[in-house]
């Protein structure tokens, strides 16, 4: 069967329009990145309620805090590097700090930005947005996912960080899945190990749990959509039902989605841990596909992790 491929990107731009559509509060902020991150989708549909900031991303989180503090439901739109870098010190004081009703979108996360290079690929931006108190963080793992990540976010109160791809990804997930912001999904049950994934890398997982299959390992597969607020509980159930734990994602490994499993883990039932992700180091200029596999956040990957993971048990 074909699967369809879909940028998390798009799913935003959808759900963006629709949002649009229903509600007259909806305001979508661009910093010169407009077709990117498909915020040009909002502008041709209502271009009254759409800001265009020019690459002054900093001035762009600054607007949209006056804006949501005025009533409006702001959505702040650049690449994730810009966002979560160049605007940090805003982020952090007048969305974070303040609680202002502010959706940044970063896009073009992760070394999957692919010939861009690694001043464009987000890997650390997951890290510096949930150190911040008030922030809620999501990372969708396909298109369908994504768009209703962007529908939720508009009514979660408070800033919200939307992490968003910029190649098409497989579509995994189906229109009647239930998305609940701060709530993972359980998308494969097993009972020697859990992997924990977010973003693409659900992905990979879904392809590492057919291939362990094989070789008679059971493992868990979880959708851990929402960083923060971290859903404890599934990921202790894991912890105590599996008893070793693979997390995977297309982020750093320091500070990211694994380090946020893992102090759930360790203050609650610690076992055995794997980490798939990008080893503390920048992103390259290449190929998506051939970037994935010179960073490890391939499938196999994931199989060798889990293999390494129930040794230790």
């Amino acid at each position: 069967m074909e699967i369809k491929m879909k940028a998390t990107r798009d799913g935003f731009g959808e759900g963006l329009v629709e949002l649009g559509q229903k509600r007259d509060d909806i305001v979508v902020l661009s910093a010169d990145l407009t077709e990117s991150t498909r915020a040009a989708w909002f502008k041709e549909k209502f271009p009254e309620r759409f800001f265009s900031m020019g690459v002054s991303e900093q001035d762009m989180m600054g607007t949209a805090a006056g804006l949501a503090l005025s009533g409006k439901v702001a959505f702040a739109c650049t690449f994730g590097a810009f966002a979560a870098g160049r605007a940090w010190d805003q982020v952090r004081v007048s969305l974070a700090y303040m609680r202002t009703n502010v959706k940044i979108v970063g896009t073009h996360g992760g070394i999957s930005v692919g010939e861009d290079g690694p001043t464009h690929q987000a890997n650390e931006e997951l890290a510096l947005m949930r150190i911040l108190p008030n922030m809620t963080v999501i990372i969708p793992c396909d298109a369908v996912e994504a768009k209703k990540a962007t529908i939720a976010s508009a009514s979660y109160a408070g800033p919200v960080y939307l992490r968003l791809g910029r190649s098409g990804v497989p579509v995994i997930t189906k229109e009647e899945d239930v998305f609940q912001i701060g709530k993972s999904n359980l998308l494969k049950d097993g009972r020697d190990v859990t992997i924990i994934a977010c973003g693409v890398e659900v992905y990979e997982a879904l392809l590492a749990h057919e291939a362990l299959k094989k070789e008679n390992i059971s493992a868990r597969v979880i959708n851990l959509h929402t960083i923060k607020p971290i859903d404890k509980d599934p990921i202790i159930k894991a912890a105590k039902e599996t008893g070793a734990i693979v997390t995977a994602e297309e982020h750093t490994v320091v500070g990211g989605m694994g380090s946020a499993v893992a102090e759930v883990v360790i203050q609650n039932h610690p076992v055995p841990m794997e980490f798939v992700g990008v080893k503390d180091r920048f992103g390259e200029s290449g190929d998506p596909k051939e970037l994935f596999k010179l960073f490890g956040l391939t499938s196999e990957d994931i199989v060798k992790a889990v293999k390494k993971v129930i040794s230790r048990k």
